[in-house]
């Protein structure tokens, strides 16, 4: 809100989401968009891969936030990408917005625990553990690029992302929803190996989102997780109880997995006081969806 005179006038702010199909995007704009003026695109509105049409874009809008969720990735068995790719696509998308950093107020990205290398992943990995090894793979490094340049911007932020879940995910791969999925339709429950992961609500994550519209952080790559971990077979077990249903369930490698977990002390000297979602109220919430959506989306 500012003043002129003796009038006031609210002020909106313009917000742009790529990536409009995707599980974060979705989550993102149905819930900002009446606290935001809120554009939500995907590849066949705005192709992210032609810089000209993307700078002209930027340049006609001139959006005070631009949140990037569009990513290239290959998700085992079921996706149909070119895994030579994603290297390229990845960088591609993400240069081609930043070089219109001068028509936009902030731009906001989401990095991953991959950009730490995940052949040397331990435990709660600080900000500060990041360069300590370079990716192997193509999504890792992707994303270990990308916070180099963040680094040494003025206007863009990393929020890295672990364990991510919510409705609108892929159920087909993603551990959480695929549980509540073969719950949901009475199957036996197989996962390749236990380990332990820091799962975070999407719910929670669109929270801290508003934040980092809404405020000037203090730095610019932030892990943002709940800094607990959880095994696997906690969560399979605990969604099998919400179920109600008698399902068997079986791990295939009894040998303990290595953890994908992250401290989140720097995010939460921002965000003071933020409180995360309970677990079991998060997984019964999302199961209690796919359960009212079956027929929608597993049909």
């Amino acid at each position: 809100m500012f003043v002129i005179g003796e009038t006031w006038f609210n002020f909106v702010m313009r917000v742009l989401i790529t990536g409009g199909t995707g599980f974060i995007a979705r989550n993102l704009f149905e819930q900002l968009k009446d606290k935001y003026n809120v554009i939500c695109l995907g590849r066949k509105k705005l192709n992210l891969l032609n810089f000209g049409r993307v700078l002209a874009y930027i340049k006609s809008n001139r959006f005070d936030v631009v949140i990037h969720t569009a990513t290239y990735d290959v998700a085992p068995k079921h996706s149909v990408k070119d895994p030579s790719k994603v290297l390229e696509y990845n960088l591609k998308m993400f240069f081609n917005l930043t070089r219109c950093k001068d028509y936009f107020g902030k731009m906001i990205y989401f990095g991953s625990g991959a950009e730490y290398c995940r052949e040397n992943w331990k435990p709660r990995m600080r900000e500060s553990y990041y360069d300590k090894y370079v990716p192997m793979d193509q999504y890792g490094f992707s994303k270990y690029l990308m916070t180099k340049h963040t680094q040494l911007s003025d206007n863009i932020y990393n929020l890295r992302l672990f364990g991510m879940f919510g409705k609108y995910d892929d159920w087909r791969t993603r551990l959480i929803p695929n549980v509540c999925y073969r719950a949901v339709m009475n199957l036996p429950i197989v996962i390749d190996q236990n380990k332990f992961y820091d799962f975070l609500d999407v719910n929670d994550l669109v929270k801290i989102v508003s934040w980092f519209i809404d405020n000037n952080p203090q730095e610019k790559v932030y892990n943002v997780c709940t800094g607990k971990a959880i095994a696997y077979k906690s969560l399979v077990e605990k969604i099998i109880k919400i179920s109600g249903k008698n399902l068997s369930f079986r791990i295939k490698n009894k040998a303990l997995g290595r953890e994908y977990s992250g401290d989140n002390d720097l995010l939460m000297k921002e965000l003071k006081g933020f409180e995360f979602i309970p677990i079991d109220e998060s997984i019964k919430s999302l199961y209690d969806w796919y359960n009212q959506n079956k027929m929608k989306i597993f049909i």
